[in-house]
């Protein structure tokens, strides 16, 4: 039976994850999911194609997202009460233009020192709107496109052994930055036939193919970056004639709301065919 076999969420853009069992789902993925975001003094988004060492930080949200913890390697622990109320300013991600709620020169020093470049820390106000695009468009807050990234077992599998037929080391799945992972469909890539999905309250729409960068080869225990892997593998099966890129898993919108567990069962409603 396919079922939900890990929840992940992300509170700041680029930064760790937390492994969860059970997650509210909003219009925008999981709640606070991608709520925060990392800028230099310019307001546009760092992300670990730039900056690896975010990977390295571990932030935690607490459930109404008033309280946001960090924690880093060689760093202090830093606890902030998340502020909404300053001036809005302009953040630029993907050359878009959002408004982002400056949280202080405390977190900005804090990131900095990790970093080791000029960093901002931004929250998504209250009023964002943002429309993703894809086969079923929905909204999201700092992500890189779409709500939700969806990822099989199967299709993780179906990579490491291609990786190990090549001499290489697996991957483990947090390369990937998964929200959903679930396992039960034999089928690597069953993600990219499903149309429309329900999960335990919850109904997911397909958005479109999720195209891999350069993030996918850093390390996300030691934020260092490694070599060609698995970019240069996914580059001999996984990708399109109509787009550029290659792809591993896939984006999905919210088309209702509800409660997500660990161990919810997986109905697909609607199959189509993959875009690759």
């Amino acid at each position: 039976m396919p079922q939900v076999s890990e929840l992940v969420r992300y509170p700041i853009k680029g930064c760790a994850g937390n492994s969860l069992s059970g997650v509210d789902l909003t219009p925008s993925g999981p709640r606070h999911d991608r709520a925060f975001m990392v800028t230099d003094e310019n307001g546009v988004f760092r992300t670990q194609r730039g900056s690896p060492a975010l990977a390295r930080v571990r932030p935690e949200i607490d459930h109404d997202g008033g309280l946001l913890t960090l924690r880093g390697e060689g760093v202090e622990e830093l606890i902030l009460g998340v502020d909404t109320e300053p001036p809005r300013r302009e953040v630029t991600l993907h050359g878009m233009s959002y408004r982002g709620i400056d949280q202080g020169e405390e977190a900005a020093e804090w990131f900095s020192e990790v970093i080791g470049a000029h960093c901002r820390l931004v929250c998504v106000p209250p009023e964002h709107e943002r429309t993703t695009d894809g086969l079923t468009t929905g909204t999201s807050a700092y992500a890189d496109s779409c709500p939700l990234l969806v990822l099989s077992e199967s299709t993780l599998d179906e990579l490491n052994d291609r990786l190990a037929a090549r001499g290489e080391s697996g991957l483990p799945m947090d390369r990937f930055r998964p929200n959903i992972v679930i396992s039960g469909w034999r089928r690597p890539h069953t993600e990219d036939l499903a149309r429309r999905v329900t999960i335990g309250e919850t109904e997911l729409g397909y958005a479109k193919p999720a195209k891999r960068c350069g993030v996918t080869r850093v390390d996300q225990r030691s934020g260092i970056k490694t070599g060609p892997e698995p970019i240069r593998t996914l580059a001999e099966y996984r990708t399109s004639a109509t787009r550029t890129g290659v792809f591993l898993g896939s984006k999905f919108a919210v088309l209702r709301t509800g409660k997500l567990s660990l161990g919810d069962e997986v109905l697909v409603d609607v199959w189509g065919e993959s875009e690759l």
